[in-house]
């Protein structure tokens, strides 16, 4: 049989977009050091809500205005200053889709999240990047340049991934204050590992936006649901372009569970912080560059070996993920329990030690260890 009929033609900004596909394939039963995840899994009061769920309450569709004040009560806000969401790539997706026409200049960090310019292409947004600074600091001057000049919105994430490295409150503010037309994202993914946020604000600054989610920390990626803030009447217009039951009964079941269980958030963060110290002093002994993070991660530099040592990590059944497609030679590497760093360790030490040329250590390394900004 022949084919015929007219070939249907993707519209243009689709045809522009590169693809991404996260290597989020064959990960079972290793060490899981890739994606910023929890390593250990959630509350065990999660687990025990799961099991009593009735085979009744799957074929209901879900009803969210009894969580939403729940919600709203955890996170300091009213519950018309909050929206649950897919995940946070939901929460990016909205803002685009309510504030942001095609042609209209989204700005967005590099490097940095990428579902911030993969939504804004989807839009068919003119994406202007500006890039972090040599040390991975916040590009502060360049980027208020850059929305001065006029944007529809403005998209970062604090701390940022993959670098870990953090804007001031002093900084966040001259941003807002230079953008008063565009939409701001604040993206605090990592929030519960760096403890400074920026939702008390979404009653002062009306274009200010900030997104969490229940993916890191609380250890409910499998479940995606994550929360938008910003003023009501912002938060009227997001509702009307969102899917009424884009998040799931359970995800919203398990995310209450998860926050009345404030001691495992707590022990969970305090032994992955204890976990990022010992990391970064492992790597200061080795003389491997790293970046200062403020999150449950950390960037090295291995310079020519980064592919290298990211395989032979894999072949010992450690994950983690090289970056070097947009940071050259650097490698990101999430920090979970204190037994799983030292098993990361005492591997990477191994590798480092017998794995690499002499000039590939000598072109990661130098000064190793960078003085810590304080946020």
């Amino acid at each position: 049989m022949t084919k015929s009929g007219y070939r249907l033609k993707p519209r243009p900004s689709i045809v522009r977009m590169d693809p991404y596909r996260p290597p989020s394939s064959g990960r079972d039963g290793k060490v899981r050091l890739d994606f910023n995840e929890n390593t250990v899994g959630c509350s065990a009061r999660v687990l025990r809500l799961l099991r009593k769920i009735p085979a009744a309450g799957f074929a209901v569709y879900p009803e969210y205005e009894k969580a939403l004040p729940k919600f709203a009560r955890h996170f300091g806000v009213s519950a018309g200053q909050l929206t649950l969401t897919n995940g946070t790539d939901e929460a990016i997706q909205l803002v685009v889709n309510t504030f942001v026409n095609a042609g209209d200049r989204v700005v967005v960090l590099r490097p940095s999240y990428a579902m911030y310019r993969f939504y804004a292409q989807v839009a068919g947004a003119r994406i202007e990047e500006v890039k972090y600074l040599p040390d991975m600091s916040f590009p502060e001057q360049k980027l208020l340049k850059s929305v001065r000049a006029g944007a529809r919105a403005v998209f970062l994430a604090n701390p940022n991934n993959p670098t870990g490295t953090s804007a001031s409150p002093a900084q966040l503010r001259s941003l807002l204050q230079a953008a008063p037309r565009a939409a701001v994202l604040v993206d605090e993914a990592y929030f519960e590992f760096f403890g400074q946020t920026v939702v008390p604000w979404i009653s002062r600054y009306r274009n200010l936006f900030v997104s969490r989610t229940f993916s890191k920390a609380y250890g409910l990626a499998a479940l995606r649901l994550g929360c938008l803030f910003s003023g009501a009447d912002n938060m009227r217009a997001i509702r009307k372009g969102q899917s009424p039951y884009s998040v799931n009964s359970v995800a919203v079941a398990s995310a209450l569970e998860a926050i009345r269980d404030a001691s495992f958030v707590k022990r969970y963060v305090a032994e992955v912080l204890r976990a990022r110290r010992i990391l970064c002093e492992e790597l200061d002994a080795m003389g491997l560059r790293h970046f200062p993070s403020d999150a449950n991660f950390v960037l090295v530099r291995f310079g020519p070996a980064a592919a290298s040592v990211s395989r032979r990590l894999r072949e010992q059944g450690i994950l983690v993920r090289d970056r070097s497609y947009e940071i050259s030679g650097c490698v990101r590497i999430t920090v979970g329990t204190v037994p799983q760093t030292r098993k990361l360790v005492e591997n990477l030490r191994r590798i480092w030690q017998t794995g690499g040329s002499s000039a590939s250590r000598a072109k990661a390394g130098g000064r190793s260890r960078m003085k810590r900004r304080i946020g």
